[in-house]
């Protein structure tokens, strides 16, 4: 059988559509706002009819809505793949506020909550012995 992209996923993504600006770090100057398709502890997919070239540097703000107020995770990472719809962006740095959050949406939105904690058992306290 043949090794696909999504067989070789690794981390659990669920549907997640949201507002997301992308800018490059490579100081052009270039913002793109896009709308996300799904989410992972690891990556992003986006919609984009103008897709960053594969290894371009960015910085990515997730906006989150709520009710009464509105919060922005920034994440540090990288354009992994492009298509025809858009592009999935690899995060490379978090900060543990937005790691917290990230989990959070996935914890709330995957119906696993298990597999979530399993995801990033690495990141949290070691259980002794």
């Amino acid at each position: 059988m043949a090794d696909t992209f999504q067989e070789r996923r690794r981390n659990l993504r669920v549907p997640f559509v949201t507002q997301v600006k992308i800018e490059p770090l490579d100081g052009s100057g270039v913002v793109i706002t896009e709308t996300s398709k799904d989410i992972s502890m690891q990556g992003i997919y986006c919609f984009t009819e103008n897709p960053l070239p594969k290894g371009t540097r960015c910085l990515i703000e997730i906006m989150l809505t709520g009710t009464s107020s509105e919060l922005k995770l920034k994440i540090e990472g990288h354009v992994i793949r492009s298509d025809s719809q858009g592009m999935a962006l690899y995060f490379d740095v978090l900060e543990l506020d937005s790691f917290i959050h990230l989990k959070n949406i996935l914890y709330y939105n995957s119906g696993d909550p298990e597999r979530i904690d399993r995801e990033t058992g690495c990141f949290g306290p070691q259980a002794d012995g």
